[in-house]
């Protein structure tokens, strides 16, 4: 007899999620969490992903977390300047919270998405994540409770716990468990995990201060992100409310490998472009070291790991926690699927097939990146601040050099929508190659593996919208029939939904070849046809049962 089918170990955005999403299709979880009810996370993530977003869709979250973060009208742009106070280089346009729906004419205006991504800090959106999952009425979460250990056994896990309230420790049986622990995760150690890869990149002061005084001083409109390039010091300001408070990141020079030997205070006042007497309050520090590290395992037998336990890297394109979010949707489906009967375990697999993959390729991603960011602001011009013809140009080429580099990150459709699973043991490949993708570039497409290409319906309802909890075959011919696959899903117990599109009625994308086309619960595709030879040999296939 086990106390909860799933016990998850942390509860920041990635636990918090699995724990929704898991919740969401019946599942019983339990989560610990060392921190205390209510405590405010820390100011880390910064940027909601439209995967993300599509996620928080799906579980009727995206409006609620939408509304929350910088006011409504605040523009969402990424900007460059000498100094937060200094002249303006160049200006990659976002929409504002009030357009994000409407405007289309921004770098990211293109995406075939229902929810483009939204631009919030961690503070605003995760108390959010924990109101709903403190109210579920399949979660319990244990706060104030340290993970210690944990080991398999008769057919499950038995985890030892401590409340750090009474120092009392309790053991808690589950079926499977997830570490969501974070960078120096305990359940990973205790799997035998090492985290691989290149251990420091760069190293970055990070102040959350109170300046009340900055908005009004600022050298051009707002931002949301503003990049500040001088030859004093290099460093983003994030704006937080939008009023007074204000993240600011200094970028250590190669050189300086102490955080305690660089003077915080002077460098944030050169990133202002602000004096001695400037008001400026340190709310909050946390130095951090951004690195490209992947855990060489995901798993072992019935405990897995995912988000900043499974990978660390630099945060470029926000897709730190958005990555470990997209674990855990991936891991969420085939654990529900065996506990419900209809998959049997072997369908676990995929997940590491799925992920480990996916993940080197994106802190790959970060990685190039980061390096060509890192050079950007050690090799700038000495004449950038003059007032001259000289350092007009100087200006003017690292503003254009800056905005190539970095629209690719802050549109970044291909590490949204781009990345496909080429090796996963749970879909009907046909041959096809899926078409290559690039932190910014995105081709859709049908391959199975890929993303689910997206497009709104007559009605104006999203694709995504008429999904199903479970698998959705989806018809685009009136005379290709899906009882062969209704059939073998029900003798199966397997969830399918049946979504019926008119090609000219609906728009569908030309992308859309074949008939029927059939989606996994987290939006990828498993297979496509123009009719079903074998129901059962598919079917036992996409549910880690058997091979076609």
């Amino acid at each position: 007899m086990t106390d909860t089918q799933v016990l998850i170990i942390g509860a920041g955005p990635v636990g918090l999620l699995l724990a929704l999403d898991l919740a969401s299709r019946g599942v019983h979880v339990v989560v610990a969490e060392t921190r205390p009810a209510g405590q405010p996370p820390s100011v880390k993530c910064n940027h909601v992903s439209s995967r993300t977003m599509e996620t928080l869709r799906r579980l009727g979250l995206s409006r609620e977390v939408r509304a929350v973060g910088l006011p409504h009208d605040y523009p969402n742009d990424i900007v460059f300047r000498t100094r937060m106070t200094g002249r303006e280089l160049a200006r990659i346009p976002i929409p504002t919270r009030r357009e994000r729906y409407r405007d289309r004419s921004g770098p990211d205006g293109w995406w075939p998405t229902p929810e483009p991504p939204h631009r919030v800090n961690q503070i605003f959106f995760e108390p959010i994540f924990f109101a709903h999952a403190a109210e579920h009425p399949n979660i319990t979460i244990l706060n104030e409770t340290r993970f210690d250990s944990a080991r398999e056994e008769s057919g499950g896990v038995r985890a030892d716990l401590t409340d750090l309230k009474t120092g009392e420790t309790r053991q808690i049986t589950s079926c499977y468990m997830v570490g969501c622990d974070g960078g120096s995760s305990v359940v990973r150690k205790g799997i035998g995990g090492k985290l691989e890869g290149d251990a420091v990149i760069q190293r970055v002061q990070s102040t959350l201060i109170d300046a009340p005084d900055l908005l009004g001083a600022l050298g051009s409109d707002p931002a949301w992100m503003s990049y500040n390039y001088n030859p004093d010091r290099a460093g983003t300001v994030l704006a937080i409310d939008g009023k007074r408070r204000w993240l600011v990141h200094n970028y250590l020079r190669p050189n300086e490998e102490e955080f305690e030997q660089v003077d915080r205070d002077r460098c944030i006042r050169h990133i202002l472009g602000v004096g001695p007497d400037f008001p400026i309050t340190q709310l909050s520090n946390e130095d951090w070291i951004g690195r490209r590290l992947v855990a060489d395992k995901f798993r072992e037998g019935r405990i897995f790991i995912a988000g900043d336990a499974a990978h660390l890297w630099v945060p470029y394109a926000g897709y730190g926690m958005n990555a470990g979010i997209a674990d855990a949707m991936d891991l969420s489906w085939m654990l529900a699927a065996t506990l419900q009967g209809w998959a049997p375990e072997a369908i676990l697999d995929a997940y590491v097939a799925e992920r480990k993959p996916i993940t080197e390729q994106v802190s790959r991603f970060a990685m190039g990146h980061a390096g060509g960011a890192i050079k950007e602001r050690n090799t700038l011009p000495p004449e950038i601040e003059d007032e001259t013809p000289e350092g007009e140009a100087a200006r003017r080429a690292v503003g254009e050099a800056a905005y190539a580099l970095n629209v690719q990150q802050y549109a970044c459709a291909g590490l949204n929508y781009g990345y496909y699973y080429d090796s996963s043991p749970i879909i009907a490949y046909d041959g096809e190659a899926a078409p290559p993708y690039s932190m910014h570039d995105y081709t859709p497409s049908t391959v199975p593996g890929c993303r689910l290409p997206h497009f709104f319906v007559a009605d104006g309802r999203s694709l995504y919208d008429l999904l199903g909890p479970g698998y959705t075959l989806i018809r685009l011919d009136d005379t290709a029939s899906a009882e062969p696959l209704v059939a073998a899903a029900r003798d199966r117990g397997m969830p399918l939904t049946i979504v019926t599109a008119d090609r000219e009625l609906d728009n569908v994308p030309d992308i859309y070849r074949h008939s029927l086309l059939l989606a996994r619960p987290d939006g990828h595709v498993a297979w496509r046809g123009n009719a079903i030879d074998d129901a059962a040999a598919l079917l036992d296939l996409v549910r880690g049962a058997g091979k076609t």
